[in-house]
């Protein structure tokens, strides 16, 4: 059974000023989602679905979807403000102006995914060998192992120069996942890396290994995202900013002893689209590798 590829796409894009899971960075007016969705095909994965809002759905198809799905087979999914809740949660959560995060992205898209999934962020450059690894073992689970994975990375090759990132610090044992922090302001500061946690810095090595949302899964991990989304919206309804985060849920199939979580790692030096002047870094990595012929120049038929 081929694996699918879940996109989280629904972001509202803050920090980058702008719709970035659809804006051009490739030769041909492709997006970096284009290419990690070549990436996936090449890789094995027999399916992607992306999470998307419902008011960017018209650019969306017009810059990305409609290319991806003559090529590849591709679905769509919405995820809202008031998606997965009820008429009393929608009324507790008024304040609230965005959606609740990427755990929620996950759950919105449950009814399309009948297989082992990977989920990858919109705006994350991960790299092939990455889409190699995940597809290889998700390939070889069943529907109901309680054994996933995921792919981590060193902190250091994942900083952007613009400005804070958020991610996980991981915490491993034997080539397993034993915990993820999150840490959601992890900045340069001199010849230094630093987390700010409760006002203060907290010096990084920058060799720590971190999640950047790269998990695999199979269907199974949908009761523990379950419970964490349910308990979530017990305490959080009335909050106008905190998310529901995946990394806080895989983490939670571990301590929760619900399942493992295999631990890959990739040397791949990240990029990405956080800020506005990540684009154009992004687009000087992507002409790179069409250069060196790691992608052709076109990597669609039309």
């Amino acid at each position: 059974m081929k694996p699918t590829l879940l996109v989280l796409a629904a972001g509202m894009g803050s920090r980058y000023g702008g719709v970035k899971q659809i804006d051009a960075v490739g030769q041909n007016n492709e997006c970096l989602l284009d290419f990690a969705t070549y990436d996936a095909k090449k890789c094995g994965f027999g399916k992607v679905i992306y999470v998307i809002r419902k008011d960017i759905e018209k650019d969306f198809r017009e810059r990305l979807f409609d290319r991806v799905a003559r090529n590849f087979n591709a679905e769509y999914v919405f995820q809202g403000k008031d998606s997965l809740l009820d008429d009393e949660e929608i009324k507790l959560s008024a304040q609230r102006e965005k959606p609740w995060g990427t755990i929620h992205a996950v759950l919105c898209a449950e009814e399309k995914i009948h297989e082992p999934f990977a989920v990858i962020n919109s705006d994350d450059y991960y790299g092939r060998e990455a889409f190699k690894t995940l597809g290889n073992y998700l390939s070889g689970i069943k529907n109901t192992s309680t054994e996933h994975a995921m792919v981590g990375y060193v902190l250091g090759n994942t900083i952007s120069k613009s400005g804070s990132v958020s991610r996980g610090v991981c915490s491993v044992e034997n080539g397993y996942l034993k915990s993820i922090v999150e840490h959601t302001k992890i900045s340069y500061k001199g010849d230094g890396i630093v987390s700010e946690v409760d006002g203060a810095d907290l010096l990084l090595t920058g060799k720590e290994w971190v999640s950047m949302n790269l998990f695999g899964f199979s269907p199974k991990a949908f009761e523990e995202f379950h419970v964490y989304w349910d308990n979530f919206k017990a305490t959080s309804l009335t909050e106008p900013k905190t998310e529901a985060l995946l990394p806080v849920a895989a983490s939670n199939i571990v301590k929760h002893g619900k399942g493992t979580i295999k631990f890959f790692i990739s040397p791949e030096k990240w990029f990405g689209m956080t800020y506005p002047e990540d684009r154009e870094n992004v687009k000087k990595e992507i002409a790179g590798k069409i250069s060196d012929g790691y992608y052709p120049r076109h990597i669609w038929e039309k």
